[in-house]
């Protein structure tokens, strides 16, 4: 009895409510106006609040810019971790958020003035989780400010949609080459200075688990009705009676015979439906972690017509990279010539509020796991065939402060004369294939330089760089700085100038040049405190008596009477004139003379002597070093900023002493400016030839390491870079500012490209055609490259400039601002200088008493 009569107040119950429904229905339809108005302001309210939280939530964000190393490249899992990352800051808002304000934006822009940059807009609680990515120290997360976009006169919009079957995956696409160089290729091109702009937003929002069960359900459901349709169309193909044609199976029906003759009690089984397999239907959508809905927006515009609507045209066919079961499309479709889209009304609002405020559309944005996306989940990587735009840099024209380096043709197929900026250009080194352009660039730059107004020093061991360049530099401004040093000639009426390694005219400080001679000296031949010691010491003596004496002569108004380095023969052998030079000196000086000189073995002091032979055998040589006062100056030309053209004569074992004094020569004038304030220290290009001959000691290790404050900036040629000392290769690359090399062996090649993180492989760089080169600069801080760039000639960039009718002049001006003499005369002098010291010292001189002195021959 209780059980009925609970169960009769239950279906009491049950028709209560049914008849409350039914009349809350029939009041519905006799008021169905109201009713809709009811329900539309429901509708409409709900919407205006959920915008306005969207609005509130997405006022805040924080902006990110991702800038990778040129070593990047990220590991699928670090990708993957980004990916997750990502998710969770997308849902780090606050719980009163809209599920379409919970976006994380990845924005790759390109406006002409970087290749892509990349950025990522998130909840503003997302800042300190994402200012730390997986990639490591690889890429920096820098904060930056959110983009204020001038206006540009044509803008076109775009929106890129998955299309497929909802678990179908885009194409798996590797991460080498980087999955970005298709969009990279389509937005190389971009002109800043015509307006270009072109835009990648990817906005990804965490999956709903509501939404994804409600897509599994329809997925299946689809599959199992397909599967039904299957079956049935089976069953069809089974209980057909024959395959015969249409006529004679309708005679067979026709014919009683043929009823009586069918087997009675045959059956045809019905096939049932196939086993739907959830994992296949599913595909991506079967596993929820690295889920996530995905909305890609495209913006291009320009101030020029058509150039924004040819740039999405290119964005759009880059996406294709992705295109498998699944791709991503541009929504829209086209009417003839009318394309109906984002761009049209009443698309277009729409667009611009996803665009400005990140919203995304759950409802119809597509589904994709993180691993289809990977490619743009990450910046550039090193494998990215970036494009090296004019804002990063600069191109040549004559005239401007810059530095040529070489031409580059761009991804239009415009070719154009890349340069570095002065201040940026320390250091350079050149390796490769002898006559394969390294001279040729330098020799371009040391025009541009000169005709900038700046000061160089170009050595040129073979004498035929001064004949290339000549009519390019034959100009008024040019010709009051040159200066030639020619060591080349042979005719005693060719004209030379003349160094004093000793000479005191300038009034130099005495221990700076004695200690530079020395050291120039023994650094050639290899002397140390261990080997040679003793031909140390003598040198050491002699070098500092003979600038004391040529102190004593400059003071006296007698420059003419200075000593030379032929001047240490007589002051070792010959005990008159030893005897005339050290009562020149100062009591302490002249104590090592009287007291320990005398004890030496006579054939030690073969060991100073024999180089010092060798450099007056040469006649050209001896009359270069053997005159009393410099034509040849370093520091002058630096501080004056002259253009200064060397041609040593040689690369043998003389030769290459004679080099290693004037290699020397440059880091003493350098370092000897010290004494001019910074701003008053104008920067000095040495270019060195032929660098191996060069190389002696560490003097050229020094330079790069101590001259780059006191403006020093040395230029370096060289077939072979690893036939330098180790010393000096490895100052060079550490501090090279442009690198390149041009074709050569593998192994010629291989230091040169080490430094360039396998970007170029030796076989690349041995692939070379002549005149090519692959190098890298500094520009504004930043190192670009390696680029393969053409090596410039003298020609095609100093064409219009070249006044060969004016080259003897040039040569006239040279040798005038030098003091040059003719050989003949210059010998004369040399070979007369000894006995010119003689009548000096034995006139009335600032000395001591000689009648003092103590007989020590």
């Amino acid at each position: 009895m209780d059980a009925y009569v609970t169960t009769a107040g239950a279906l009491g119950t049950a028709a209560g409510i049914i008849d409350t429904l039914g009349t809350l229905a029939g009041w519905g339809l006799a008021n169905a106006w109201w009713s809709a108005l009811v329900l539309g302001a429901f509708v409409i309210g709900w919407e205006s609040l959920q915008r306005r939280l969207a609005t509130r939530a997405l006022a805040e964000r924080t902006h990110l810019e991702l800038v990778p190393s040129a070593t990047f490249e990220p590991s699928p899992e670090q990708i993957w971790r980004q990916g997750m990352l990502l998710i969770r800051a997308a849902g780090s808002g606050p719980w009163w958020v809209p599920r379409r304000a919970r976006t994380v934006r990845l924005r790759l822009r390109a406006d002409g003035t970087r290749p892509l940059i990349y950025r990522i807009e998130a909840p503003a609680g997302a800042h300190a989780m994402l200012t730390t990515t997986p990639y490591g120290a690889r890429v920096q997360a820098t904060p930056v400010a959110p983009i204020a976009d001038k206006h540009r006169a044509h803008v076109v919009r775009g929106i890129l949609t998955l299309h497929g079957k909802p678990g179908s995956r885009l194409r798996n696409v590797p991460l080498e080459p980087d999955p970005l160089q298709p969009l990279i290729d389509a937005v190389a091109d971009l002109r800043a200075e015509l307006g270009d702009l072109a835009e990648v937003c990817v906005d990804l929002s965490p999956a709903s688990r509501r939404h994804l069960a409600v897509r599994r359900a329809q997925g299946m459901r689809l599959a199992r009705e397909e599967a039904r349709r299957e079956a049935q169309r089976e069953a069809r193909w089974l209980t057909q009676k024959s395959t015969d044609p249409f006529p004679v199976t309708v005679g067979k029906l026709l014919d009683p015979a043929q009823w009586r003759s069918a087997p009675r009690g045959q059956l045809v089984m019905s096939p049932r439906p196939r086993r739907v397999d959830r994992e296949t239907v599913l595909g991506k959508l079967a596993e929820g972690a690295g889920l996530v809905r995905v909305q890609i927006l495209v913006r291009c515009a320009s101030d020029e017509a058509d150039r924004a609507q040819a740039r999405l045209a290119r964005v759009n066919a880059a996406m294709d990279v992705y295109a498998g079961p699944s791709r991503l499309a541009s929504q829209g479709w086209s009417l003839g010539p009318v394309r109906i889209g984002p761009d049209r009304w009443p698309w277009r609002p729409r667009f611009d509020e996803r665009w400005q405020q990140a919203l995304t559309r759950p409802a119809r944005s597509g589904w994709a796991h993180l691993e289809e996306i990977a490619g743009l989940l990450k910046p550039p990587t090193a494998s990215a065939d970036l494009p090296l735009l004019e804002s990063e840099m600069p191109t040549y024209t004559v005239g401007k402060d810059l530095v040529p380096q070489g031409w580059y043709r761009g991804p239009n197929g415009r070719e154009r004369l890349l340069a570095t900026h002065e201040d940026d250009t320390l250091f350079e080194v050149q390796s490769g294939k002898a006559g394969w352009g390294k001279t040729m660039r330098a020799q371009v730059q040391a025009v541009a330089g000169a005709h900038n107004g700046r000061g160089l020093a170009f050595v040129d061991p073979h004498g035929d760089s001064l004949t290339a360049v000549a009519r390019y530099l034959a100009h008024d401004p040019i010709m009051a700085r040159i200066a030639v040093f020619d060591l080349t000639v042979r005719d005693d009426s060719a004209l030379l100038a003349c160094w004093n390694l000793l000479d005191m005219s300038g009034r130099p400080r005495p221990y700076e040049v004695s200690a530079a001679v020395v050291d120039a000296i023994a650094a050639s031949l290899g002397w140390d405190d261990a080997s040679a010691p003793r031909a140390l010491t003598i040198l050491t003596k002699a070098v500092e008596a003979l600038v004391a004496v040529n102190t004593l002569a400059v003071a006296a108004d007698l420059p003419e009477a200075q000593a030379t380095v032929f001047q240490i023969r007589p002051l070792l052998t010959d005990p008159t004139f030893r005897y005339l030079v050290v009562g020149a000196l100062d009591p302490q000086a002249r104590r090592w003379w009287t007291g320990t000189f005398p004890d030496l073995p006579k054939d030690g002091l073969a060991t100073v002597l024999n180089p010092l032979e060798r450099l007056g055998a040469n006649p050209v040589i001896r009359a270069f070093l053997g005159c009393p006062v410099s034509g040849y100056d370093i520091r002058r030309a630096m501080d004056e900023r002259q253009v200064v053209w060397i041609c040593p004569p040689g690369t043998g074992p003389t030769d290459r002493l004679l080099i290693s004094l004037l290699v020397r020569d440059f880091l003493r004038a350098g370092l000897s400016r010290r004494d001019l304030p910074e701003s008053k220290r104008h920067p000095f290009r040495f270019y060195l030839d032929e660098m191996i001959s060069l190389d002696g000691g560490t003097v050229l290790a020094e330079i790069t390491e101590q001259l780059r404050k006191f403006g020093g900036r040395l230029h370096g040629m060289t077939q072979l870079l690893h036939r330098l000392s180790p010393t000096t290769r490895a100052a060079l690359l550490q501090n090279a500012s442009c690198l390149s090399t041009t074709a050569g062996s593998v192994e010629a090649i291989t230091p040169v490209t080490t430094q360039w993180a396998s970007s170029v492989t030796p076989q690349d760089a041995a692939g070379l055609e002549r005149w090519w080169h692959y190098a890298s600069f500094t520009v504004a801080g930043k190192r670009l490259g390696p680029l393969r760039i053409r090596g410039p000639e003298l020609e095609e960039v100093f064409g219009r400039l070249a006044k060969p009718t004016r080259t003897q002049a040039l040569l006239r001006a040279a040798h005038t601002n030098t003091g040059a003499r003719p050989l003949s005369e210059r010998t004369a002098v040399a070979l007369g200088q000894e006995e010119q010291v003689r009548e000096f010292l034995t006139g009335p001189t600032p000395t001591t008493d000689n009648q003092n002195q103590e007989h020590y021959a």
